[in-house]
């Protein structure tokens, strides 16, 4: 398929049409081309496989359009991506992205390889966050806005043409699992999130599983039923504490939505059971949350959830309040949870070297560049 030629330009009067749901392709095809809904429906059926499938940037490939069609869309439309601002690969081969969507809107979103069934991408829901959970770098960003559904959807078509992996789906792919633990919290932006799922799930299309699909929450109660009824994804639970005292401090929405009512709505999570369990993320803290009494009260916290327990080495960042649990440390704890019957897995740290890691992404709109620091440095 053609490399991708376009990018967001802020004065190009055309639409995207890249991000689109097929309800909202629909309906702007058959707006500009006062087409009947049948006729909308069937071009629209076309576009999409172009655009999700194939990744296709340029309407003059879409051979199955005629001429005088692809023009009039060429005059009214383009298929943009997100600007590849800066691209980074770690020495783990963890590949980490910040896209500029609008003058001013920056996202970092990274792509591990090795994970899931082939890879995982973790995508920003947000530019910025409103939590400021004390362990996370995106929380000392102020937020700035959340992000549209389509500029979700353009981390993932941004980050497939990096990977060549177009046509989507096959033996050949390495996008198998989308993560939404990037940027921000996509509780607070779940309109877009659940518009961004329906378009990377489209079987005819991107084609990733909603069972491959996680959104991680750092526990906005009220939105987490709807959350499994209009999306079907699978849960995370950014916990890290096993009393409201500490999770207060660590995670500071816990002191509108306590521990207590945070398990109750995981319990009637829709759809939730073995085959469908909740990941607990739980960064490890040294000398904070990593004693062998928290892992016993951890375990007993979720008795009766159906859940497994991501220990997460912290990841430290300039500036950071805390220190990573020693390994010995960690694996002791891991021990505990394992012996009480719950899968513990200790998430090996992938992109560290390039602030790549869970919880240290924070987009250049508000930091210098590291080339410009050093450039001014070598002055």
């Amino acid at each position: 398929m053609t490399e991708p030629d376009l990018s967001f330009r802020a004065d190009d009067p055309r639409r995207n049409l890249a991000g689109l749901t097929r309800t909202e392709l629909q309906s702007v095809l058959g707006e500009a081309f006062a087409l009947n809904e049948k006729r909308a429906r069937m071009r629209a059926s076309q576009l999409w496989r172009w655009i999700y499938h194939y990744g296709a940037t340029d309407f003059s490939v879409m051979t199955d359009i005629g001429k005088e069609m692809r023009a009039a869309l060429a005059a009214q439309f383009v298929i943009a991506r997100p600007e590849v601002v800066e691209r980074q690969v770690s020495s783990d081969g963890t590949r980490k992205y910040l896209l500029r969507m609008a003058p001013g809107i920056e996202a970092e979103c990274v792509f591990i390889p090795d994970v899931g069934r082939a890879g995982a991408l973790c995508v920003s829901s947000q530019v910025g966050c409103t939590l400021n959970c004390t362990f996370c770098h995106t929380g000392t960003q102020a937020l700035v806005r959340n992000l549209t559904a389509a500029e979700i959807v353009g981390q993932v078509l941004a980050v497939k043409d990096d990977l060549g992996e177009w046509p989507s789906g096959g033996e050949r792919r390495r996008l198998s699992n989308v993560v939404f633990m990037g940027m921000g919290e996509p509780l607070y932006n779940l309109d877009n999130v659940a518009k961004a799922i329906e378009v990377i799930a489209d079987g005819d299309g991107i084609s990733i599983s909603r069972r491959r699909v996680t959104v991680s929450t750092s526990g906005v109660v009220p939105q987490m039923k709807r959350l499994g009824e209009d999306t079907a994804a699978m849960l995370a639970i950014s916990l890290h504490a096993t009393n409201d005292a500490l999770r207060d401090e660590l995670v500071p929405i816990n002191r509108k939505y306590p521990i207590a009512e945070l398990l109750s709505a995981c319990r009637t999570y829709p759809g939730v059971g073995n085959a469908r369990r909740i990941t607990f993320e739980y960064v490890m803290l040294k000398g904070v949350n990593d004693t062998d009494a928290e892992a016993r009260e951890l375990v007993r916290l979720l008795k009766g959830v159906p859940a497994k327990i991501n220990l997460i080495p912290f990841n430290p960042w300039p500036g950071a309040p805390y220190e990573c649990s020693t390994w010995r440390r960690i694996e002791a704890f891991a021990d505990i949870v394992y012996r009480a019957g719950y899968a513990s897995p200790i998430r090996t740290p992938r992109g560290r070297d390039i602030l790549a890691a869970c919880g240290q992404l924070k987009s250049a709109s508000v930091k210098k560049r590291a080339s410009e620091a050093r450039r001014e440095a070598a002055v």
